[in-house]
This record gives C-alpha cells, structure tokens and sequence, in this order.
C-alpha cells in the first residue's frame, strides 16, 4: 500500500485514481504527523469486502441468557 499526502493526492488525482482502478490501494496521510485518516481502494474490492459469510463462530462460542433477563421493546428497537 503506497502513502501519500493531502497535498500529493489533489495535485496527482488522475494518476493515482488509476492506479486504484488497476488494484492499488492508496493511503491518504494528513497533518504534520502524517497519519494515514483514509484508504482509496477500487469499488470492486469495496463491494467484495461488504460480504459477510455467516457461521464462522459456529462451534467456537456460546451465547447464555440469564433466565431473569428481560429487555423492553423500546431497548431492543432503540425507540
């Protein structure tokens, strides 16, 4: 993952959009200490980290429930 600075990424967009589009990922770093605030990553391996596949705690925990627990609608829904 290559690192640049606010500063390089407005003046060099195109460049580095493209370098998204063929696989890259792009730090963006800000502020003297230069901390990386965000990644450029292309919007298929956006879309492919959204997927979640279910059940791979299955057989590594258990969930209890008290039998004096209660909860409200209004905790569960949030209302």
């Amino acid at each position: 993952m290559k690192t640049f600075s606010v500063a390089h990424v407005k003046t060099n967009l195109s460049s580095i959009l493209k370098e998204v589009e063929s696989g890259e990922e792009i730090a963006i770093s800000f502020g003297k200490k230069k901390e990386m605030i965000a990644v450029i990553v292309s919007y298929n391996a956006y879309k492919q980290s959204k997927k979640r596949k279910l059940g791979t705690l299955r057989g590594k925990m258990t969930v209890e429930f008290k039998k004096d627990f209660k909860m409200s609608d209004k905790e569960l829904f949030g209302k």
